[in-house]
C-alpha cells in the first residue's frame, strides 16, 4: 500500500450502533463490509486507529448520513486529523428499482458514493452555533406545546360550559381563577 493512499470508510449510524463498510483508493477495488460497531466515541476511536495500523500512511476519509446522532463522529474524525463528510439523506442519490434498504447496504452504498465522489457534504456547523440552534429549537417546541395545552384546557372549559368573566385570558387573574376552578365532576 503506497503511504498517499486513500481509505474511504462509510458508516451507517444509529442510537446503538454503526455499520461500516470500507473501500480502498486502487481503481477497481471494491467496497468491503467490516461490520458493526458500538455507538461510542471509543469504539469509533479504534475503529480509526485499527485503519491507521492496518493502511499506514493512508489517509481515511469517512462520510456518514445526516441524523439525530448529530456531528460529534465528525468532530472526533476530523479531530483525529482524518477526512469526514456528513451528507443529507436527501441528496443521496437513488437507482431506480432500489428498494431493500439494509444497514449494510447503506454502509457500502455510500463508501462507494463517497470514492466516485457522486456525495453532496453538508455544512457541519460550529458547536456554539450547534447550541444556539438546539436552544431555539427546544424554545419553539416548548412555546408550541404550551399553545397546544391552552387550546386543549379551553376547549375542556367550552365543553363544560364553564366561561370566565374577566377580559383577559391567561393574565394573571384569569391563572389564578384557574387554579381554584372545581369542575362539577370528579375525575
Amino acid at each position: 500500500m503506497n503511504k498517499h493512499s486513500i481509505i474511504f470508510l462509510g458508516l451507517d449510524t444509529h442510537k446503538e450502533f454503526h455499520e461500516v463498510a470500507y473501500c480502498e483508493e486502487q481503481r477497481g477495488a471494491s467496497a468491503v463490509h467490516y461490520g458493526r460497531i458500538p455507538s461510542s466515541k471509543v469504539s469509533v476511536k479504534k475503529l480509526i486507529r485499527q485503519f491507521e495500523s492496518k493502511y499506514p500512511g493512508a489517509t481515511i476519509h469517512v462520510v456518514y448520513e445526516a441524523g439525530p446522532c448529530g456531528y460529534w463522529i465528525y468532530r472526533l474524525i476530523t479531530s483525529l486529523g482524518h477526512c469526514c463528510y456528513v451528507v443529507a439523506p436527501s441528496l443521496i442519490p437513488k437507482k431506480p428499482g432500489e428498494r431493500i434498504k439494509t444497514d449494510r447496504r447503506d454502509a457500502l452504498k455510500l463508501v462507494k458514493l463517497l470514492k466516485s465522489e457522486d456525495l453532496t457534504p453538508i455544512y457541519v456547523p460550529e458547536p456554539e452555533d450547534e447550541a444556539v440552534r438546539d436552544l431555539s429549537r427546544a424554545r419553539e417546541a416548548a412555546m408550541k406545546d404550551l399553545k397546544e395545552a391552552k387550546y386543549q384546557l379551553k376547549a375542556l372549559l367550552l365543553r363544560n360550559n364553564i366561561r370566565y368573566e374577566g377580559t383577559a385570558n391567561w393574565s394573571k387573574k384569569h391563572l389564578r381563577w384557574l387554579t381554584e376552578l372545581i369542575l362539577p365532576h370528579p375525575a
